[in-house]
Parts: C-alpha cells; sequence; structure tokens
C-alpha cells in the first residue's frame, strides 16, 4: 500500500505546480488600486480657452515623482511646466505654459496608491477643435514585463514563506512539541524562513523598477532603490527582515536548546518561547497590512488589525497544515493521535477567524453584491471563497480519520515501544555477554591481546544494537503506515495541501487587482464623465451650457458619490441651475444639504451662496442664478449625507 504512495504524490504535486504557474503568469500587470475618477479638463472635452493647469482626481491619495503627470502636445512636445502638486484631498495638478496652441493634448499620468501598487493611463483633450496627434501611447503599462512576472512571484514566495515559517513553528509548539527534533520539520521551517528573506530581498530590489520604468536594467539601480526605502513600501519590506532576524533567532532555539530539554524544562520554555513567537509573527504579518489593502480606504484602522488577525490565521491553519503532511510522510517519529487533535482544534479556531475576518474584508472591499459577479476582483473572490470551502469540505474528512485514529495508534505505539524496550534489553545482554568472554580468555594472554578483544567485541555489540533498533524503527514505521486509518488521514491532508497551494495563487494574484469597490467607482465617475461631455458637445455653442462633474467622499457611510451641477446658458446674467447627485454605481440619491457658491478670484467676487431647492430623488434645482460678469469662476458644492459628515468640492470653469 504504502509503496504507491510516492509516485502520487509526486505526479500531483507536479500538477499542482503547473496550475499555479498558470495563475500567476495568467495576472498580467496589477491593476489600478487606485482609479482615476475625473479630470479637468475632462477626457474627450473641446475647450475654448486654453486650461493653466490639468489637474487629476483619483478615488485614494496616490504619491507622484516629478515626472507623474505629463501633458503632450500634437507634436509629442511637453507643455507642463514645474512639478505635480496635491491641490486639496486626491486632487493633483500640473501647470501648462502659457498660450497654448489650438490642437488635441495627450496627459499622460504614472502614480503609485496608497497600498503601493503603481497606477497609469493616459486621456486626450483638445483646445478650439480637435486635431492630428503624433502621441501614439494613449496609455501605459506598468507592473508587467519581466519586472512585474518576478515581483508577482516574490509576492507568491513571502506569502508562502511566511505561512510555512509561522504555521510550522505554531505545529510544533502547539501541537507536537516531540517535532521539534523531526529533521524534515526543521527543514520544513528553515525553508519557510529562507522562503521569505529570499523574497523580502527580492521585492526589494525589484520594487524601484516595478513601480516607474519595468527595465530589468534598473533593478539594481541604487537612486531608484533609495527612493524605495523612503516610501511606505520600502519601510515595510526593512522592518521585515529586521523581524525575520529576530525570527532566526527564534527557530535556533526552538529546534536547538528546546529539543534538547526534558520534558518539564520544556513546558516551561514553552511559554517564553509561544510569546516570543507570536510578537515575531504579528509583526511580520503587520508589514502586509501596513503597505497594501487594509492601509487604505474605508475603516483604516479597524482593516489593519483585522488583516493581521486574516494572515495568522491563514498560517497557523495551512503552514501546520504543511507540518502535520511532512510528519505524516516524511517523519521518523511518529506523530501521535493526539497531536493530530491538537491540530484539529487549531484549525477549527483558524477557520472561524478566518471567515470572520474574510466576511468583513469581503464588504470593505467589494462594497456591493453586484461587484462580485461585475468586477475581476469580486470573481476571483468567489474563486477564492470556493477553494476555502472545498477544503473546510476536506478538512471534515480528516476530522473524521482524525476520530478514529486515536485508539488504533495508541495501540500500535504501545507495542511497538515495549517491543522496543525488548530488543534493547536483549541487545544489552549480547553486549554484557560478548564483553565477558573475552575478559576470561583475557587472562590467560597479555594485557594488550585483552584490551584488544574487549574493544572489538563492544564495537561489534554496539554494531548490533544499532541494527536492531533500525529494524525496530523500520517496523514501527510499517505498522504506522498499514494502519488504515493513518492512511485515510495521510491522504486527505495531501489534498487539503494540494487546495492550499492553488488557494495561496488565487489569493496572490487577487492582492494585485483593484477592489471591486474602486472599480465600480472608476465606472460610474467615468460614465458620468462621459455622459456631460456627450452634453456638453450636443448643446448649442451660442447657447453656453455648463456642466461640471465632481466625485465626493465624505467620510461617513454611504458618503461617497458623484455629482453633476448643470447651468444654462452660462452667460453673464440669470442662469437656472441643476445640481444631481448620485451613488458610485449611477444610481441618484438624496443627501440631508447641497450648498452652492461662485467665486471670481481674479476679480475678488464672491463667494456668491446660492441654496436649491429640492425637486425630487437626487434633483436640486435654482432659476435666476445671477452671474456679474464674465471670468474664471470656481464652482463650489457643498454635500452634507449626515449630522457630522460633509464635504466641499470644486472645479474652475469658464462662465461668459
Amino acid at each position: 500500500m504504502t509503496q504507491t504512495i510516492t509516485p502520487r504524490v509526486r505526479t500531483l504535486m507536479l500538477l499542482i505546480l503547473a496550475v499555479t504557474g498558470m495563475l500567476l503568469a495568467g495576472a498580467g500587470p496589477a491593476s489600478a488600486h487606485a482609479a482615476l475618477t475625473g479630470s479637468d479638463p475632462a477626457q474627450g472635452v473641446v475647450v475654448d480657452k486654453a486650461p493653466t493647469q490639468v489637474s487629476l482626481t483619483f478615488s485614494e491619495q496616490v504619491a507622484l515623482s516629478d515626472a507623474s503627470l505629463r501633458v503632450l502636445d500634437p507634436k509629442g512636445a511637453r507643455v507642463d511646466t514645474g512639478k505635480p502638486t496635491n491641490v486639496s484631498g486626491t486632487t493633483y495638478a500640473v501647470p501648462l505654459h502659457s498660450g497654448l496652441a489650438d490642437g488635441t493634448y495627450t496627459v499622460t499620468y504614472q502614480v503609485v496608491s496608497a497600498d503601493s501598487h503603481p497606477v497609469a493611463g493616459a486621456y486626450t483633450f483638445s483646445v478650439g477643435a480637435p486635431s492630428q496627434t503624433t502621441v501614439t501611447a494613449v496609455g501605459q503599462e506598468v507592473g508587467g514585463g519581466v519586472v512585474g512576472w518576478l515581483y508577482g512571484l516574490g509576492r507568491y514566495l513571502s506569502y508562502a514563506g511566511f505561512i510555512v515559517l509561522v504555521g510550522g513553528a505554531t505545529f510544533v509548539l502547539a501541537c507536537w512539541q516531540r517535532g521539534s527534533g523531526a529533521r524534515p520539520v526543521q527543514r520544513l521551517v528553515v525553508s519557510g524562513w529562507l522562503s521569505l528573506t529570499v523574497a523580502t530581498l527580492l521585492l526589494l530590489l525589484l520594487r524601484g523598477s516595478y513601480t516607474s520604468s519595468g527595465k530589468v536594467s534598473d533593478v539594481f539601480d541604487l537612486t531608484l532603490l533609495g527612493q524605495v526605502l523612503q516610501t511606505k513600501t520600502g519601510a515595510a519590506l526593512v522592518s521585515r527582515l529586521l523581524l525575520l532576524a529576530a525570527a532566526a533567532l527564534f527557530v535556533a532555539v526552538l529546534f536547538g536548546a528546546y529539543d534538547k530539554r526534558e520534558d518539564q524544562e520544556k513546558r516551561d520554555l514553552t511559554f517564553g518561547l509561544a510569546i516570543g513567537g507570536a510578537v515575531v509573527s504579528a509583526g511580520l504579518a503587520a508589514t502586509w497590512a501596513m503597505a497594501e489593502h487594509a492601509s487604505t480606504g474605508l475603516q483604516a484602522g479597524i482593516a489593519m488589525p483585522v488583516d493581521v488577525i486574516h494572515l495568522l490565521a491563514v498560517a497557523a491553519w495551512l503552514g501546520g497544515l504543511c507540518a502535520l503532511l511532512v510528519a505524516l510522510y516524511r517523519s521518523d517519529t511518529p506523530i501521535e493521535a493526539s497531536a493530530v487533535h491538537r491540530f484539529s482544534r487549531l484549525a477549527f479556531g483558524s477557520v472561524v477567524a478566518l471567515v470572520a475576518t474574510g466576511v468583513y474584508q469581503s464588504w470593505r472591499q467589494l462594497g456591493s453584491w453586484s461587484a462580485f459577479t461585475d468586477t475581476r476582483y469580486g470573481q476571483l473572490l468567489l474563486a477564492k471563497i470556493a477553494l476555502v470551502a472545498v477544503l473546510v469540505g476536506i478538512a471534515f474528512f480528516s476530522r473524521r480519520w482524525t476520530g478514529r485514529l486515536a485508539e488504533t495508534a495508541t495501540g500500535a505505539n504501545a507495542k511497538t515501544e515495549s517491543e522496543a524496550g525488548a530488543s534493547k534489553t536483549t541487545a544489552s545482554k549480547t553486549t554484557a555477554s560478548k564483553t565477558g568472554a573475552p575478559k576470561v580468555t583475557a587472562s590467560k594472554t597479555t594485557a594488550s591481546k585483552a584490551g584488544g578483544s574487549e574493544v572489538a567485541g563492544s564495537a561489534r555489540a554496539a554494531q548490533l544494537a544499532r541494527q536492531r533498533v533500525a529494524v525496530d524503527t523500520a517496523r514501527q514505521k510499517r505498522q504506522r503506515d498499514a494502519d488504515p486509518d493513518r492512511f485515510g488521514l495521510r491522504r486527505s491532508v495531501l489534498a487539503e495541501a494540494a487546495v492550499a497551494v492553488v488557494l495561496l495563487a488565487v489569493t496572490t494574484v487577487l492582492t494585485q487587482t483593484e477592489p471591486g469597490r474602486t472599480e465600480e467607482d472608476a465606472k460610474a465617475a467615468k460614465a458620468s464623465a462621459s455622459s456631460s461631455s456627450s452634453a456638453a458637445s450636443g448643446s448649442d455653442p451660442s447657447a453656453g451650457a455648463l456642466t461640471l462633474t465632481m466625485p465626493f467622499d465624505t467620510g461617513g457611510k454611504d458618503g461617497k458619490g458623484v455629482l453633476s451641477v448643470d447651468l444654462d446658458p452660462a452667460r453673464v446674467g440669470g442662469n437656472e441651475m441643476h445640481v444631481y447627485v448620485q451613488r458610485p454605481n449611477g444610481r441618484a440619491f438624496d443627501v440631508p444639504e447641497v450648498k452652492v457658491a461662485f467665486t471670481l478670484t481674479a476679480k475678488k467676487i464672491g463667494p456668491l451662496p446660492v441654496v436649491p431647492d429640492h425637486i425630487t430623488t437626487g434633483h436640486w434645482s435654482a432659476n435666476g442664478v445671477q452671474i456679474p460678469m464674465a471670468g474664471d469662476w470656481k464652482v463650489a458644492v457643498t454635500v452634507r449625507t449626515s449630522d457630522i459628515d460633509q464635504v466641499t468640492v470644486s472645479k474652475n470653469a469658464q462662465i461668459g
């Protein structure tokens, strides 16, 4: 029975690695985790007067470099001047040369989102009338190519290393303390530490090129490396390396001094190792939480500790599963049924924590049920949920095998230990008899011959004893493998590990995908901007009707949305104004208060307040809005979504 297991294991592992490789290879460039939700001038719009600056609004704060925002004329020459700056909130602007000629201009941007992922794109607008342009790159791709693939591989290895390191050490301390002396388990945990360390160094080197040029030649650019060290992600990676140094000391004690202690001394040392290991493990998990999804967006203060718990639960379950698999297949030291029972309870608690934290993270990243099917993040999340369900189903059968294992395993171990003890006693008697016989003969010969006979007899006895121990060990292993309950447990644990490898690959791809909530917000903003642009293009130019679209976020419940301000005919004198408020998914909704103010900064006029009347759901209107003179007016809209949640957003527009 046992002779057929190894080929099956090898075949299964090859299939698993192939699936994992396809998942990682098909991941493609990292999706933008900060989405462009607005721009001024807007995409595709034709303006009569050349703007003095270009501003972009993102769904979250981003990091900029000197070349993050560029504006190119029809010939491809840059017309932006100065460095891009943060105008307000999540809006960033770059000034332009004065007196731009008529034609089509291309705006390109390449920034890094607050959750550490590169974001790039481009769009066009025209001054006077559209024209031909020599700019062919209407969009930029970042996070792809060889560097992007290596970066994705590094992320996978870092997750895998963390899970094996933390989960394996937890399994030894909490479930199977005798495992500290098992060589296969030692090699597993040490390999987890090495994988995490090497992957962290790789990510640190690749980071600069990954977020900028994407060139392999820039991987060892010290200037880029210095810039990375000043970022949030760079600080997280360096912190991880420092914590790994402490983890190395922990592993050395666990498999060194701890293994050599007696049972009573082990109990005293276990508490200290558990506390130290928990601190180091939580610190390692925090290096992901402080630099990725959890560190930005809704309820970041709650999301980061929840993310730490989520990662620790995953490590305790899947990493412990790997350690159990190694103990069942590779270890010469038989694992007790009680240790398997303890891991079963640990795994159950980890799954409960995993589900609780996963539900919260799903709500935070998706925001709506439709995002499960309408966004790539939601689709990947459904795949992850399905894999977790399969894993839990297999674990159910593992628990059944564990329950049936106790009686047979205890009896077999007791019998084996008694046989081993008898063998050792026989070996001792053989040693004594064979050692004594030469002494009688030696008394009749010289002292030197007697000494040589004693040494030869002792060596022979020791050799026989070692052979008997080896035979006893082999018999123990055969008896253990012949146990149908243990054999069933080995197969179910192997199946769990196989699904876990694929699950980790899906999770790695998921962390590189734009969250569903952000993707839906971006779609709504683009749809609103497109409709506004179409409305403006279709209106009578002599009438001069004006439509401004602005996303907003008050920070509270139902605080996100998109508002549109229509001013007709947008000229000096009386105007009719309409304000529309929509959710990110495009549905109209009401808010407690909407106020509008007009300011002509150049002439120090205003703000001129306007309080529109509520007409219907998501619609406010005001007649007779007076504009005293023509100019570049600032239109500011204050939106209040609750008693305490309020925000003011604004845009400039030529009126009159």
